[in-house]
C-alpha cells in the first residue's frame, strides 16, 4: 500500500463519511438507550433511597405503637392490681363484719341456751326444794299455794 495524496485523500473522505454516517445514524440511538438507561438507574435509586425512607419511618412508627402499646398494657396491669386489692379490701371488710355478725348472733344464741338452762335449773330447783320441803315436814306442800314462794326463791337464784 502505497501512501501517497489521492489514497491519503481518499481515506480521509472515507472517514469523514464514515464519522458523519456514525454521527447521523448510530451515535442518537445509542445515546438515547443511555439516557434511558441512566433515567431508570436514577428513578431505581430514587426508588430504593424512598423505599429506605419508608423503612425507616414504618421502623420508627413500629417503635412508637410498641411503646404505647407497652403504656396500655402498664396501664391495665396497674388497673387490675388497683381493681384487686380494691376487692381483696372489700372481700376483708365484708368478712370482718360478716365475722361481727356471726359472733353477735353466737353470742345472743349462748344467752338465749343459758337463760333456758337458769329457767330450767330454777324449774328443777324449785321442784327439789318443794320435795326437800315435804320430806322435812313429813307432808305434801300444796304446789299452788306456795307457787308464789317458788318463784321469789328461783328469782333470788
Amino acid at each position: 500500500m502505497e501512501l501517497n495524496i489521492p489514497t491519503f485523500l481518499g481515506q480521509t473522505i472515507a472517514m469523514i463519511v464514515f464519522v458523519w454516517f456514525c454521527m447521523k445514524f448510530v451515535w442518537p440511538p445509542i445515546m438515547n438507550m443511555l439516557e434511558e438507561r441512566q433515567a431508570q438507574i436514577a428513578e431505581g435509586l430514587a426508588a430504593a433511597d424512598k423505599g429506605n425512607r419508608a423503612l425507616e419511618e414504618a421502623e420508627v412508627e413500629k417503635q412508637s405503637i410498641l411503646d404505647e402499646a407497652r403504656g396500655q398494657a402498664r396501664e391495665i396491669i396497674d388497673h387490675a392490681n388497683t381493681r384487686g386489692g380494691s376487692i381483696v379490701d372489700e372481700a376483708r371488710t365484708e368478712a370482718g363484719s360478716e365475722k361481727e355478725r356471726i359472733l353477735a348472733a353466737a353470742q345472743a344464741e349462748v344467752e338465749q341456751e343459758a337463760n333456758r338452762a337458769r329457767e330450767e335449773l330454777r324449774g328443777q330447783v324449785g321442784v327439789i326444794a318443794v320435795a326437800g320441803a315435804e320430806k322435812i315436814l313429813q307432808r305434801e306442800i300444796d304446789s299452788a299455794t306456795h307457787k308464789d314462794l317458788l318463784d321469789k326463791l328461783a328469782a333470788e337464784i
